[in-house]
């Protein structure tokens, strides 16, 4: 009976100190988190036109005028800021199938591009990987921390992370499409009926993606030829695409309710999110 008694001593010391941990790291994960946000929108600037005008298309590609016309009206605001939240599947694993539960809050700034993406994976009951993903003043940023005090991932800066970063920000203006206009600095090159690409600057950084799109007109998938990640203590280069679908209308323009991303390796494609909006908000001009 002693012996049983404290092994359940033990037990519960334990699930304290667990549950003591989480909460600890909770609170200092959220002071991080809203120090980044500070920052982002600290870096805030004038939006370079109010509303969107049709006329404005006037020499794109064909393609992205049909794009247009499918998900903007005559007038609409243009997109200042929007906030997220998603919930889905994401694969921990670089070479096989790893797949755990995630919730995920975005929030985005169109001038000067930026975003914070504050993550929680749920790794096993009681274990959370937190993660956040941000591109800041043209600085990238990735960390994961178990519990949110155990780093296992930690890359700030510029090079090849910000660049990373900007890119998730321009693949994901599916769902803030007016940024995507000539008005607010990108320009459009015909590739084919049915796709274009786009080139986007930010300081130094200039990127160009590949955009296709489906019968109604709207983006089906994005590509580009090379993004880094982190396989293992490296950081390797490969293509890097996504598509997207289920789109709805939000505050008058259409966007996509589901996204999947994915590595192209030489051993084929390695899908690595997918998610689905549960809330969006939007702020305009």
């Amino acid at each position: 009976m002693t012996s049983v008694l404290w092994l359940g001593l033990a037990f519960g010391s334990i699930a304290a100190l667990a549950i003591g941990l989480s909460a600890y790291g909770a609170v200092r994960w959220a002071d991080s988190t809203r120090w980044l946000l500070a920052r982002l929108e600290d870096g805030r600037m004038p939006t370079t036109a109010t509303r969107y005008d049709a006329a404005e298309l006037e020499g794109l590609p064909a393609p992205v005028q049909r794009y247009f016309h499918a998900v903007l009206t005559t007038g609409q605001p243009i997109v200042t800021a929007v906030s997220f939240d998603m919930t889905g599947t994401f694969n921990l694993s670089a070479t096989g199938e790893q797949w755990k539960a995630f919730t995920s809050r975005q929030h985005v700034i169109i001038r000067r591009p930026g975003f914070v993406w504050d993550a929680r994976i749920a790794m096993l009951p009681g274990l959370t990987v937190r993660v956040v993903d941000s591109y800041i003043a043209g600085q990238g940023l990735l960390r994961a921390a178990i519990l949110g005090l155990f780093k296992v991932a930690d890359l700030s800066g510029e090079g090849e992370i910000a660049r990373g970063e900007f890119m998730r920000f321009f693949a994901e203006a599916v769902w803030y499409p007016t940024a995507l206009l000539p008005s607010q600095g990108v320009r459009w090159a015909a590739v084919d009926a049915r796709s274009a690409k786009a080139t986007m600057a930010d300081g130094p950084l200039t990127l160009t993606l590949l955009f296709r799109f489906n019968d109604e007109g709207l983006i089906d998938s994005f590509r580009a030829e090379a993004r880094g990640s982190m396989v293992g203590k490296e950081m390797v280069m490969a293509p890097w695409e996504g598509s997207f679908s289920d789109y709805r209308t939000r505050d008058g323009m259409r966007v996509p309710n589901t996204g999947e991303v994915a590595w192209l390796r030489p051993d084929g494609r390695k899908p690595y999110f997918r998610g689905t909006l549960t809330a969006l908000s939007y702020e305009q001009t």
